[in-house]
């Protein structure tokens, strides 16, 4: 995919200050040593395929609880591609809102069907795994708004680092503690990636709706002015 430069690059806000971090130490010992011939589509297109090699061996925990090895793999690979790819966009002016949207769907993409793979795995509950389901879509969907309003790539206070350690904390503590149920509080059999997701979801839905009540909030008074 070609990328098509545009003249006013989307500001990106990041308040973790752990994906900060992150991405600093990534670009300084990684991103010097990508190779020109790769543009920012084709990186985003790598953390894809390690999302769906992710996505792919946490349905395999069905047969072995070692298949999250590849999980966790997987989600490596994908949580540096898509940091990676927009450090090309901006440091080879390659920046394009395609560009964007490519990355943001791809991420709802991960993050939904990894969430679902947990649910049908003996690792975790889909009743409790289908209300963190529309959370990153809803999250991603709002920053993209961001994007086409007010050129801005808000990231909520909790970004994809802190997703992606869950996700791999749920993986290797269910290597762990199999598919042992920890408690049944109301009849739901709850499991350790349960116990994760379930207090990740408390401070995940705070950002979700806060995103969506600032960006109202600016929407309206963009269109006082």
């Amino acid at each position: 995919m070609k990328e098509q430069e545009y003249k006013n690059p989307v500001k990106k806000i990041i308040p973790s200050r752990l994906e900060t971090g992150f991405q600093k130490l990534l670009y300084r010992y990684v991103g010097k040593y990508i190779p020109k011939r790769i543009t920012p589509n084709q990186m985003t297109l790598i953390g894809a395929l390690g999302g769906l090699f992710a996505i792919i061996s946490t349905f395999l925990t069905n047969v072995s609880s070692l298949f999250f090895i590849g999980t966790v793999a997987g989600l490596l690979i994908h949580l540096c591609a898509d940091d990676l790819d927009g450090y090309i966009a901006r440091s080879r002016g390659m920046s394009s809102k395609a560009g964007a949207y490519f990355d943001l769907i791809t991420d709802v993409m991960f993050s939904t069907f990894l969430i679902i793979a947990f649910g049908f795995s003996p690792y975790g509950n889909m009743a409790v795994m289908v209300f963190a389901v529309p959370v990153y879509g809803i999250v991603n969907v709002t920053a993209m708004n961001y994007i086409i309003y007010f050129n801005e790539f808000l990231f909520p206070r909790l970004g994809p680092i802190e997703a992606h350690i869950t996700y791999g904390l749920m993986s290797a503590l269910s290597m762990i503690f199999g598919g042992n149920v920890i408690f049944s509080p109301f009849g739901f059999n709850l499991r350790v990636a349960d116990i994760i997701i379930g207090v990740g979801l408390i401070p995940m839905y705070y950002e979700m709706i806060r995103l969506q009540i600032q960006l109202f909030r600016r929407l309206k008074k963009q269109e006082t002015k």
